[in-house]
């Protein structure tokens, strides 16, 4: 498929990148690195009068160190994550959930902020941010706001995101000895998840469950209560909606949520 035609330019800065936005309101999208944005476009689900690139803005970009959290920009690339000592030692499961996006060209060009902001409730980053109760920083013309991940994501591919904003950073806790497991059922290595579960210190996150990445919340509720990992697990697809495709039915998604559930409080990846 070819997408419809549209016009490019390449922002200088995250002001100029809003400026644009400004001009073109819904009718402009910004593009880091486009391996969500493009597959759309082609079989024209997005039909952008402008895209605005912020790939090379210096500012979007980086990881480090504040205090509890470490901030990372937008435009950082999965593989960054992967590869970076700082995120290994204090937010390791955040670098597991990187190396399982896609393939390695897509961990070579796809970026943390183009995850979040596409907002796709089978991806491997939302569901982690969700699981480490991590905010992203919101850039618009009234300034930056920060919105927790319990709140940012809205629905299927929606976000707290208004047309006029960047996403600009994302914040997550440190905490290197924090509990954690990652659990990832796939027909193909490189596919979406079919369901997902991220636990982290006592929060669980579910991919492929609803609309948007879920909290397990009857899961938590049942560790805080002091109740075995096997009995918690059980109550993981409580509060979901599930669909179906070709994959997997409902029921079949529900089954998976707790099995995988048990393993990653168990603290297994996989």
């Amino acid at each position: 498929m070819i997408p419809a035609p549209f016009e490019y330019e390449v922002a200088d800065s995250a002001a100029h990148a809003l400026s644009l936005l400004a001009t073109y309101g819904e009718d402009a999208k910004l593009l880091a690195g486009g391996h969500s944005l493009l597959p759309m476009m082609k079989v024209r689900l997005a039909q952008p009068a402008l895209l605005i690139d912020i790939a090379r803005i210096a500012g979007l970009s980086g990881i480090r160190a504040d205090g509890g959290e470490l901030v990372i920009g937008a435009t950082t690339r999965h593989a960054e994550l992967v590869s970076s000592p700082l995120v290994r030692a204090e937010v390791p499961i955040l670098s597991h959930a990187a190396s399982q996006v896609g393939d390695p060209q897509i961990r070579h060009r796809g970026t943390i902020g183009g995850s979040l902001a596409h907002a796709d409730p089978s991806a491997d980053l939302p569901m982690t941010l969700l699981a480490l109760g991590g905010r992203v920083e919101i850039t618009g013309p009234s300034g930056l706001r920060v919105v927790g991940a319990d709140d940012f994501f809205t629905g299927p591919f929606e976000s707290a995101l208004a047309p006029d904003e960047l996403l600009s950073a994302v914040r997550v806790p440190r905490g290197g000895s924090v509990p954690w497991g990652y659990q990832k059922f796939v027909r193909r290595a490189n596919d979406w998840a079919i369901v997902g579960v991220a636990a982290y210190g006592g929060r669980v996150a579910l991919a492929s469950m609803g609309g948007t990445p879920l909290r397990a919340l009857a899961v938590e509720e049942a560790l805080r209560s002091g109740a075995p990992i096997a009995a918690a697990a059980e109550l993981a697809a409580e509060g979901t909606s599930p669909g179906y495709d070709f994959h997997a039915d409902a029921d079949y998604r529900k089954h998976l949520a707790r099995v995988l559930t048990r393993r990653a409080l168990e603290g297994r990846t996989g």
